[in-house]
């Protein structure tokens, strides 16, 4: 968690793959579970999760799913494809079959703003239940700011990332994901280093660090 640099209020918030599930876990309906994971699994932005079609669901020629995420809603002349979990697509073609959903209809028949209170409920009980007050500061935007830095992480080229997530300006990009990580690779950084394994810390051999690690503050996108 870490304040924005251009505010004085809110926070910038990167949540666990576990404490992903946890949000997940908390929805009150398939509506709202997809919903969450198109920000959390696929990098959607608030609006972009309420306007997402049926028909925007596609498949690639080895039958991965994809979603066209209209830049342009109105005019629909600029689309990026971020891949879509397979769990996500299921659900999504089976309210199809079921006759709830039309090609046309949006996969979310709410506005963002709706999407929104749906995850303040959510975080509000996990605060409740986990008694960390960090919960009241999670933001839909956090669930999309998690995916990029984690699929960072796992080693997912920052060009791609930024195709997927619709990023345009590499400068931009770089400053607000490239020097953040996700809690993952923090835990896996903080496992290398023999006092914090749970180690002696006397035992510890000091080596020079010739590494300096990039810095900064970053902004919101």
């Amino acid at each position: 968690m870490k304040p924005y640099p251009d505010r004085e209020d809110g926070k910038r918030v990167w949540l666990s793959q576990d404490e992903i599930e946890m949000v997940i876990d908390e929805a009150e309906n398939t509506e709202q579970e997809i919903a969450f994971k198109l920000g959390a699994n696929c990098g959607l932005r608030r609006k972009e999760i309420a306007r997402v079609r049926v028909k925007d669901l596609v498949t690639d020629e080895k039958g991965h799913y994809h979603l066209r995420v209209w830049e342009d809603f109105a005019k629909h002349d600029h689309y990026r494809e971020p891949p879509v979990p397979d769990s996500v697509a299921n659900k999504v073609e089976a309210m199809a079959d079921f006759g709830d959903l039309d090609d046309n209809d949006q996969i979310i028949d709410y506005t963002d703003k709706t999407v929104y209170r749906w995850l303040m409920r959510a975080t509000a009980r996990l605060e409740a239940d986990t008694g960390d007050e960090g919960w009241d500061r999670v933001d839909v935007h956090d669930l999309r700011r998690s995916w990029a830095t984690h699929i960072l992480g796992q080693g997912v080229l920052p060009s791609v990332v930024m195709s997927w997530g619709g990023w345009k300006d590499w400068q931009t990009f770089r400053r607000h994901y490239l020097g953040e990580f996700s809690p993952e690779v923090l835990e896996r950084e903080r496992e290398k280093v023999e006092f914090y394994a749970d180690g002696d810390p006397l035992d510890a051999q000091p080596t020079a660090n010739t590494t300096v690690p990039s810095g900064g503050h970053y902004a919101d996108d």
